[in-house]
């Protein structure tokens, strides 16, 4: 599979899974996501779905410290409506990640193991989304702002070529190769992109 080279280099997220564990899926439990699994889940990579799972990375990062994060003992808030925006989106790729679903995700075994209930919207919350343990009740608040990578003028010009259907192969081909330079920009600058408070 053909993928841009720099999704390697993006740091991976570790997790321990207690229903993993549990019924068999992985020995000790631990399972680990990559950006490009999040592309795969998602259709696509762009600024958005890069957004999402640098928050999770970070918002994981700062809510754990050294401690390996629980999947399924994770509950997310949105401040928005997951119908605003692109909230759907990133909603998505986060619980890929941590198994948080609002509704419709795993409703346990005999009382453990739940995923469903995890994850809200519309929450007065100080941020645009908060993770929070179930065991400590420790919270931190992320926000996502990429507007400061800049888009390439030549990038706007065969977006517009590329979907009115007037862009010649070639010009597709650059198109994606620039809307990916972007999005590699972004993890680059990912500590000024993402802001954190407790």
């Amino acid at each position: 599979m053909n993928y841009p080279k720099y999704f390697d280099s993006i740091e991976t997220i570790k997790l321990h899974d207690k229903l993993s564990k549990f019924l068999g899926a992985t020995e000790d439990g631990i399972v680990e996501f990559s950006y490009f699994d999040s592309v795969k889940s998602a259709g696509h990579s762009c600024p958005t779905v890069a957004g999402a799972y640098l928050t999770t990375l970070k918002g994981l990062k700062a809510l754990y410290g050294e401690e390996m994060p629980q999947r399924g003992e994770i509950e997310v808030s949105f401040k928005d409506d997951s119908k605003d925006g692109v909230v759907g989106v990133i909603s998505m790729v986060i619980t890929h990640i941590t198994g948080a679903t609002e509704t419709m995700g795993f409703k346990g075994i005999a009382g453990k193991f739940a995923r469903n209930g995890l994850m809200s919207f519309n929450n007065d919350i100080p941020s645009t989304i908060m993770f929070q343990r179930l065991d400590t009740q420790k919270s931190v608040y992320v926000r996502y702002d990429p507007s400061m990578i800049p888009v390439d003028p030549m990038q706007t010009m065969l977006m517009k070529k590329c979907i009115s259907g007037s862009a010649t192969s070639e010009e597709e081909t650059t198109f994606g190769k620039l809307w990916q330079k972007r999005v590699e920009n972004i993890f680059a600058h990912a500590e000024d992109v993402i802001s954190i408070q407790s």
